[in-house]
């Protein structure tokens, strides 16, 4: 089978984002970016998808930088898939230490975002990334009160969501598979 892999760079006068992405790696990369929770965050979500990630980030603030990093990887996401049948619904629990933290995904091409993300930028991070795939995305905080605690079981059972949800399947998972024509 040939690699899934899309490699994009998006510049403007606030950032500069470089990705390359394989969905069927070893949930290894390297994650060179100035905001360092942003790092830790992205090789997380690497590992726990079980993708490999190249990623260079640099940007003018925090919050320009986070989106921008989203924006990138949603749409190398999606690039990446290409046109291929995939399980396309998953959903993972994680635990960590205080935080329980469900993620659920549908990667149907109609993006909506939900999430009880206790970090406004976090939260950006996740609506950019799911706009960018064409994702639904859902992160239900079960319990937790340690707010890195919950961001990082968030990031985690996300990446265990997209491993599944990416995973080849023979054909298109849909009722609606063939547009129908209209008789007249």
């Amino acid at each position: 089978m040939k690699a899934r892999t899309a490699r994009l760079r998006r510049q403007t006068r606030e950032t500069d984002v470089e990705i390359v992405l394989t969905i069927d790696g070893a949930g290894t990369g390297k994650v060179e970016c100035e905001d360092q929770f942003l790092r830790h965050m992205m090789e997380t979500l690497t590992k726990y998808a079980s993708f490999d990630l190249e990623l260079k980030a640099v940007g003018d603030d925090r919050h320009h930088l986070i989106e921008d990093v989203g924006i990138v990887l949603g749409l190398a996401l999606r690039q990446a898939i290409g046109d291929k049948p995939i399980e396309r619904v998953a959903s993972a629990t994680v635990p960590m230490d205080d935080a329980v933290v469900t993620a659920a995904v549908d990667m149907i091409g109609r993006p909506y975002v939900d999430t009880d993300c206790p970090d406004d930028l976090c939260l950006h991070f996740f609506r950019s990334f799911a706009m960018s795939a064409g994702i639904t995305l859902h992160i239900m905080v079960e319990r937790g009160f340690d707010e890195h605690h919950i961001i990082e079981a968030g990031f985690k059972a996300l990446g265990m969501s997209l491993r599944k949800a990416t995973v080849p399947r023979a054909a298109l998972l849909s009722t609606k598979d063939k547009p129908r024509t209209r008789r007249k």
